[in-house]
């Protein structure tokens, strides 16, 4: 079984390698030890990795596909009855114009970046944990036998993207030189977020009329990792080393995974959280086609303090973060970004 990473992107200092996960999830104790570092060396140079040979078959990932794509042809009305409520929530519906994706935790901030760019060119639909009191999630299963299959087969998919979060997550511990299983009482809840993302077909036009305009603005994620499966429509950029914005070419039967920010703040910034967005294609079409992507937001616990993982610092004075409790550092990124 090869063990070799090659590299996905490799362009201005940027490098996001691509790494066969099965050599981690099946191989020896050699393979493990090196795809683990990968992963890690990955995460610490890049804030990216892709993944291949993951234990996510394709026709799962061609199923959520179909169902997403299904979902946003709903009339609107069926979509606005199921609308996102509260960032405590986070669960439901987000029409296009809703949000604007940002870095910025500030509200006043981001309605600067709206007016200039304006908003991200999508439509959203969350799905969280399911069975949390107070919190449903909003199913369409109210309206036909389509949005029954629908919630069937999504919260199947969710349960196997929780899976390959723990899985990751212990990658890195072996990276790390912790324990395997250091991560596991931090994520065993599910406390995340699956998002289905639609950017609808739009005319190169718009892209002209207004410099600033992208389909989802500039941002880090704030968890701990994201699992983003794309279509082949392309328009992901990550920020390199050097400032610029390099294309993260989608590649087929992979899995993009990316570090959020509570995964930085908990390796001390040994582990970078990387800008990315989404912007118009590099094909010369007059008109660009829809785009499908969908984000499995990976969280720690809501429940979970989280502070500086004991192998990334010497020290007490070493630490570079107080300790946050990570339900509380989600919902203020998220009731600014909204």
């Amino acid at each position: 079984m090869s063990n070799t990473a090659v590299n996905a992107v490799s362009s201005d200092s940027l490098n996001i390698p691509l790494i066969d996960f099965s050599s981690f999830i099946s191989g020896d104790e050699a393979n493990i030890r090196s795809t683990a570092q990968q992963i890690l060396s990955g995460f610490q140079n890049a804030g990216f990795i892709y993944l291949k040979n993951h234990p996510i078959t394709k026709p799962t990932v061609q199923t959520t596909f179909d169902l997403s794509a299904k979902f946003f042809a709903r009339p609107l009305e069926q979509k606005d009855a199921l609308s996102w409520t509260t960032p405590e929530a986070n669960r439901g519906y987000s029409g296009q114009g809703r949000e604007k994706t940002s870095n910025a935790f500030d509200i006043d901030d981001i309605a600067k970046e709206r007016e200039q760019a304006g908003a991200d060119l999508k439509e959203s639909f969350e799905i969280g944990r399911e069975g949390v009191e107070g919190m449903p999630n909003h199913w369409p299963d109210q309206f036909d036998r389509d949005g029954e299959a629908f919630k069937k087969h999504v919260l199947e998919f969710f349960e196997q993207c929780k899976d390959l979060h723990v899985q990751i997550m212990r990658s890195i511990a072996v990276g790390l030189g912790i324990d395997r299983s250091w991560f596991d009482g931090y994520c065993d809840d599910g406390d995340n977020t699956l998002r289905l993302l639609h950017y609808p077909e739009v005319d190169a036009k718009v892209f002209k009329q207004n410099k600033n305009q992208v389909r989802a603005g500039a941002h880090s994620d704030y968890g701990s990792i994201t699992l983003l499966f794309q279509d082949m429509r392309g328009g992901l950029q990550v920020l390199s080393p050097n400032g610029n914005f390099i294309d993260a070419t989608p590649i087929e039967d992979t899995i993009v995974v990316n570090a959020g920010d509570l995964l930085a703040r908990w390796s001390n910034d040994t582990i970078k959280s990387t800008e990315h967005r989404v912007v118009e294609p590099s094909t010369k079409a007059d008109t660009h086609p829809p785009r499908y992507s969908i984000a499995y937001f990976c969280n720690p616990n809501y429940e979970s303090v989280i502070e500086s993982i004991p192998s990334t610092f010497d020290g007490p004075q070493g630490k570079k973060y107080e300790a946050v409790k990570s339900g509380d550092y989600l919902v203020q990124r998220l009731t600014a970004t909204y």
